[in-house]
């Protein structure tokens, strides 16, 4: 039983990064390690570090475990739709992955009309907007109404140190990012994948509020789905029973974010130390979000992590492809 004071004993130790003496390709991002294998593959190394406002604010305990294994478990729930870039996860923290190429433009599909951000669809129709990133809204919203369906709100796949540009559905077409119809299949698929996923969050007793797809081409052409998919650190879920509350109950990294924003920190300056309680109260909120969607029992790895996962990334440097 992972309890609050286990989680919180666990915080000193959170697999933060990898020190690799990589003889190839290795980029590092926020939460992430990529490692490129020299046969068109590649590790992709998840780790407990926690990004919020665009720089690293804690590490949870096993949050590289719950990423890694619950994007796995909707790569194989989606695989019927679209085929993704997933091979096998040698260790918890680890997968191997099919090398592609992204797309220059990330997805996100919103069901609901909420946030807090100057771009936030409640902020702007708040301020008065009704045509907003392309789509009409109805008078009479109030904060985190479900919207009639979903809607599509595309953006620039920034490069590191830079913000991700907010688009509509047509610039993405008249700026030559993608030709109409692998537009037109990606927002098909976004659609159809945020379905699903509201509906098994649903019977899991979560409100799939908002996600992130990112898609990827192969080096033969497919059309992957990539990235990370369904996670509390790319989607927004609330507690199903809270969702026409003022303040839903965060089941996501917004639940860590909203503790900087009682504090009034909003990405200027120095954070705030997280305390430990909401460290391991966001970490107990992971572990649950993925047993509730999955209906499997979190089986955490050992820590420290980086050794074994140290291993298990070494060993695919002489690997056969």
């Amino acid at each position: 039983m992972l309890t609050r004071e286990t989680l919180e004993a666990l915080i000193p130790q959170a697999f933060r990064s990898l020190d690799l003496n990589w003889p190839h390709e290795h980029q590092q991002g926020k939460v992430r390690e990529s490692l490129a294998l020299p046969n068109r593959r590649r590790l992709l190394v998840t780790t407990d570090r926690l990004s919020a406002f665009d720089v690293i604010l804690a590490a949870l305990p096993y949050k590289g475990q719950v990423l890694n294994q619950l994007s796995a478990f909707w790569f194989e729930e989606t695989a019927q739709l679209i085929p993704n870039h997933l091979l096998e996860l040698p260790d918890p923290n680890v997968s191997l992955v099919r090398d592609c190429t992204p797309l220059p433009v990330e997805v996100i599909v919103r069901g609901y009309i909420t946030g807090s951000t100057k771009t936030a669809l409640w902020t702007l129709y708040d301020a008065g907007n009704r045509e907003i990133y392309g789509y009409s809204f109805p008078e009479g919203l109030s904060k985190n109404d479900p919207l009639p369906e979903p809607i599509i709100t595309p953006t620039t796949k920034a490069g590191p140190g830079e913000h991700d540009e907010r688009l509509t559905c047509a610039e993405v077409v008249e700026r030559g990012l993608l030709d109409r119809s692998t537009w037109e299949t990606v927002q098909s698929v976004a659609l159809t994948i945020f379905r699903r996923g509201q509906a098994v969050a649903q019977a899991a007793g979560f409100c799939l509020v908002d996600t992130k797809y990112e898609f990827g081409r192969a080096p033969d052409g497919t059309l992957m789905l990539i990235d990370e998919v369904h996670t509390p650190d790319s989607s927004r879920y609330w507690k199903a029973e809270t969702q026409g509350d003022p303040q839903p109950d965060q089941w996501d990294k917004e639940y860590v974010r909203l503790w900087y924003a009682e504090q009034g920190y909003r990405g200027d300056g120095p954070a705030p130390t997280l305390p430990s309680h909401v460290i391991a109260e966001a970490a107990r909120r992971y572990i649950a979000l993925y047993e509730g969607l999955t209906g499997q029992t979190f089986e955490p790895g050992s820590y420290p992590a980086e050794p074994r996962v140290g291993a298990a990334v070494r060993s695919y440097i002489a690997a056969p492809a």
